[in-house]
């Protein structure tokens, strides 16, 4: 990449872009990431591909170990050895940006001003993120001084309007992070993550140790805050009924690869993947008859020596041998009514007791009828499968 086509900003101002018809704000396309060890490269993420449009929150969710903080990092080029991107691009194209920038070629000079400034991230645990023997004020104004240029009473200004808009008293810009509540760190660390007006925000699991009340505040305020300053979301967690409230879109991934991608309506009401039926299944509905909660038999895969074929077919219920020999990718499901809904999945489809159960779930839309969808005799087509070998090959 030229330098000519580096992180100088255009001089535009704020406007706003559809989710749909633009290119995306950040394109994640074909990104590996593996772990070095002695025992050899445990594959952490695999040939992922994700965009992220502007103004979109797009959620993130697995299980614990799935990839869902390394993409993210290695998106961003925040992981150290022994992590080791070996492949992928990650197109950046930020409303102040001249030109579509790849991160992952960027200098250390070009990364300097592409973080924080165009990308922003609130990391794990708001108990431990914040720098301990420093004030709030002293930690804010680092940000802000460093990205803006701006004098140290401008920047404490702008401090404490940052703080207003999280709704803190500018009273605790003097404070330390021990003399906050855990609900104020995390506030905190969002006003940090907003102090350069950034196009992306990267959350990793910022609600996580926050007790229901808080968290339901803090979510609340993040969305006002993005309609309020037209920024985009990269949400990371473990929680696919938050996410189900809170992203646009959702991405399910397990053992570093990607297993369906739609939005969040669709994972609800049709989810096509066995493991997204299964994280559905995993937590309690507000409405209708109890039901016993079924968690996921079994661990996760190692990734030192992942199984051939789909990595989730050693703990789902619906495998057969071809899931053995499958080659795992995203291909569109063909009994949705969105063409952007994808599953790694060519066998397992939206079934009726899906259908049913997606009614009883809070913020459920009803869902069409059966005899509506693609198929024959009012049952779900199958899966669009282009890329792997024929279903009749694998047939289970």
């Amino acid at each position: 990449m030229s330098e000519s086509a580096s992180l100088v900003p255009a001089q535009a101002e704020r406007v706003s872009r559809p989710l749909a018809g633009t290119e995306p704000v950040l394109s994640i396309s074909d990104l590996s990431i593996v772990y070095r060890t002695p025992a050899g490269d445990a594959r952490a993420v695999d040939n992922v591909s994700l965009d992220l449009n502007a103004g979109e929150v797009v959620g993130l969710v697995g299980e614990s170990g799935s990839g869902k903080s390394t993409l993210a990092y290695g998106a961003t080029r925040l992981l150290r050895a022994p992590a080791l991107i070996t492949g992928g691009a990650v197109r950046y194209h930020g409303r102040r940006m001249q030109a579509p920038v790849d991160i992952l070629e960027l200098s250390t000079d070009q990364l300097s001003s592409l973080r924080w400034r165009e990308i922003a991230i609130v990391f794990q645990s708001a108990m431990n993120a914040l720098n301990p023997v420093l004030s709030v004020r002293d930690q804010m104004t680092d940000v802000i001084r460093a990205h803006l240029r701006l004098p140290r009473h401008e920047a404490t200004e702008k401090a404490g309007t940052l703080l207003d808009l999280v709704g803190i008293p500018r009273s605790r810009l003097r404070s330390y992070p021990h003399e906050l509540s855990g609900g104020m760190r995390q506030r905190v660390m969002i006003a940090m993550a907003l102090a350069t007006d950034p196009e992306v925000v990267i959350m990793d699991e910022p609600t996580t140790a926050l007790d229901v009340v808080v968290q339901r505040e803090i979510l609340g305020q993040i969305l006002e805050l993005k309609d309020t300053l037209g920024f985009a979301i990269l949400f990371i967690t473990h929680d696919l009924s938050l996410l189900l409230e809170l992203a646009d879109r959702i991405a399910v991934m397990y053992a570093g690869q990607l297993m369906e991608v739609a939005t969040s309506a669709e994972i609800q009401r049709e989810p096509a993947h066995p493991y997204t039926k299964r994280l559905l299944r995993s937590f309690p509905s507000l409405r209708g008859p109890r039901k016993d909660l079924t968690g996921i038999p079994g661990t996760p895969p190692d990734l030192l020596s992942p199984p051939p074929g789909c990595p989730f077919h050693d703990r789902c219920t619906e495998a057969t041998d071809a899931c053995t020999r499958i080659d795992v990718r995203l291909d569109r499901v063909a009994s949705s009514a969105d063409p952007a809904h994808l599953t790694a999945c060519p066998f397992v489809l939206p079934d009726l007791a899906d259908l049913a159960d997606s009614a009883e779930r809070p913020g459920s839309a009803e869902p069409a009828p059966v005899s509506s969808r693609a198929g024959t005799g009012g049952l779900p087509a199958a899966a669009v499968v282009t890329s792997q070998p024929s279903n009749q090959e694998l047939k289970p």
